[in-house]
């Protein structure tokens, strides 16, 4: 069993032709040239391979802003290099530094976590962390000082475009950091208070005074409605603390009367929208200004940086008027910039393989894409556990729900672990206690392979290249590629290698960076793995036997690929196109020739992967 596992392992990691955009080119911060830049904006979403990282946990290129330019201990500047809740010192210089490494991996996208100023410490005494994710702004103007500067962000976005590798920003429009206090539970969390019992019509509850006479309620989007609104405490009674009254920018920020300010959500019902996301001021999206405000400033990002798209934090928290407005308005921003392929997907996070809830947020919000959580859910259940792999035929089955279907689901954002659930291979090692450092590796590699040829646009998670697994959450999940002196990190094996997270891994020999390679070769090589429509072969109700096609609509020919998901060897028999009769392998082995019209003879190792073409030529 041993041997099978680690040939698959080879198997995965065999040379392959280089993709398209990989090339070790120094790390140059000049503007890209003209010709350069108009074929980077000319490729669709479909084309891309996306790399997403927190700057804070990349690379440290620059180590004199690692307290951004505070003074004091870790609860003044932020910074504590032993602790897994506070900035570790990567910053923006690091990522120009080592383009080199995520170009050669086939990465031509960059997502970078939020890079705007954040309040560098929120929490009660004990409780304190520090913003180094990026989702607590204060400054949505501003890069945080601990990443460096508006300029640093402007040369990586030019040395980027010089490569053809494009930048996509991680975006919050749902809350801003933890300023606006609460008089009535000062120093705790505040229940969520409904807006049947605490009216806008009334101060603190249904026996307060009247306030707020004429304002016809948050579903009524005009600026003479919300002018109505003078009062913000009808619910709660905010104040913003002294010192902090002009914490935030834009200005209009600050003003209490733009936020909900109701309490702690509970994810449930209308708290999912109206409640503090914990404890972060809960901006309210209803009201035309704080519209009008995320509008100008996402606006004014990509007129000053020429970004090539938004990934959405929290989108299911926000109401859906506010996408109806802010998406069109973004696109014709960008189109505008010359970026006519701006690429926008939105968070919708769950842990089911429930496809209708993201389908519903690009009907009902009119988002283009998502975060196909979906996609996660079904790897977790059958390649990191041991369900049946129908969960994967079902998953493709359900494209069709999405607004525009099929073209919709091959623009979402697939991927398989996360900053804030854990990481692949840390599912597959929860869910197989007992397995052998090959078999987890096996079982971490067949996932990404899913990812990387089925439809969608796959997203690869710094440090999954290099082993890293992690233990769960969102802190048990952002290990930094450079040196970790956080003892947890240290503490906690990777996979592929012997070496700790007290090394630093940026490293293109490691078995899974050259694997990842190999295959984005291989999907690179071939516009059916990007642009095909995708036709289920075969599934099993065990572990085991999943295929599938990709075909380009109205052109000859497929590529199949097939997988085995059990611990144990395959042979099957998959039903193809009967015109396909003579293969090639593009990963893995395949048969020369088909058994017979319409069927192809397979044999695969345990966790084993192949990519099979047939000749007609539309390469």
């Amino acid at each position: 069993m041993m041997r099978r596992l680690l040939a698959t392992m080879a198997l995965f990691a065999a040379t392959m032709a280089p993709a398209t955009v990989t090339g070790a080119q120094p790390a140059a911060t000049n503007a890209p040239d003209a010709a350069t830049l108009a074929a980077l904006r000319a490729r669709p979403p479909h084309d891309e391979v996306i790399y997403f990282l927190l700057p804070d946990r990349f690379a440290n290129g620059d180590p004199a802003n690692d307290r951004g330019g505070l003074s004091g201990g870790p609860l003044q500047t932020g910074f504590d290099p032993t602790a897994k809740g506070f900035y570790n010192g990567g910053d923006i210089a690091g990522i120009i530094q080592k383009l080199d490494y995520i170009q050669g991996l086939g990465a031509t996208a960059l997502w970078l976590a939020p890079v705007f100023a954040n309040k560098p410490v929120q929490g009660g005494p004990g409780q304190e962390s520090a913003g180094y994710h990026g989702y607590w702004i204060t400054d949505f103007t501003r890069v945080d000082p601990h990443f460096g500067s508006n300029a640093d962000l402007k040369r990586l976005v030019d040395a980027a475009h010089a490569r053809g590798l494009k930048v996509y920003l991680d975006i919050v429009t749902n809350h801003t950091a933890d300023v606006i206090q609460y008089r009535e539970c000062i120093g705790k969390p505040c229940t969520y208070r409904n807006r049947a019992d605490y009216p806008y019509s009334r101060r603190g509850g249904l026996s307060g005074p009247a306030i707020n006479d004429g304002f016809a309620g948050d579903h009524v989007g005009t600026a003479e409605n919300w002018a109505k609104l003078t009062r913000p405490d009808f619910a709660y009674t905010p104040f913003i603390p002294a010192g902090e009254e002009r914490a935030k920018t834009p200005a209009w920020l600050n003003d209490p009367i733009h936020y909900h300010n109701r309490g702690e959500t509970t994810f449930r019902n209308e708290s999912s929208q109206f409640g503090d996301f914990v404890s972060l001021d809960d901006l309210a999206t209803e009201h035309p200004r704080v519209l009008a405000g995320m509008i100008e400033i996402y606006g004014d990002w990509i007129d000053k940086l020429g970004i090539d798209g938004y990934r959405i934090d929290t989108a299911q928290h926000v109401n859906p008027q506010f996408w109806q407005g802010f998406v069109p308005a973004i696109l014709a921003r960008a189109r505008a910039a010359g970026i006519p392929n701006f690429h926008m997907f939105g968070e919708v996070a769950m842990d089911e393989l429930d496809v209708g809830r993201l389908a519903r947020h690009t009907h009902v919000d009119r988002l283009p894409h998502v975060l196909d959580f979906a996609l996660s859910a079904a790897a977790i259940e059958a390649i990191a556990g041991n369900g049946p792999t129908t969960a994967l035929a079902r998953l493709f089955a359900d494209d069709v729900l999405y607004a525009g279907g099929t073209a919709t689901a091959a623009g979402n954002a697939g991927f398989l672990g996360n900053h804030d659930k854990g990481r692949f291979a840390w599912y597959v090692r929860r869910a197989n206690p007992n397995a052998s450092a090959a078999e987890l590796a096996a079982r971490t590699l067949l996932g990404h392979g899913l990812m990387l040829f089925s439809r969608g646009v796959p997203t690869l998670y710094a440090g999954d290249e290099q082993g890293f697994v992690g233990t769960g959450g969102d802190q048990g999940s952002r290990q930094p590629l450079f040196a970790s002196q956080v003892a947890e990190y240290r503490a906690t094996p990777r996979l592929g290698t012997t070496a700790g997270h007290g090394v630093a891994s940026f490293d293109p020999a490691h078995p899974f960076y050259r694997s990842l390679k190999a295959m984005i070769a291989v999907r690179a090589a071939d516009p059916r793995l990007r642009h095909g429509e995708t036709i289920v072969r075969a599934s099993s109700e065990t572990p085991g036997l999943f295929a599938f096609s990709r075909q380009l609509p109205g052109r000859p020919g497929e590529t199949l690929v097939v997988l085995n998901t059990a611990a144990t060897p395959l042979t099957a028999n998959v039903m193809v196109d009967p015109a396909s009769a003579r293969w090639i392998a593009r990963l893995g082995n395949c048969p020369a020739t088909s058994a017979a019209p319409g069927t192809l003879a397979i044999q695969l190792p345990p966790f084993g992967l192949a990519v099979c073409s047939s000749d007609a030529s539309d390469q």
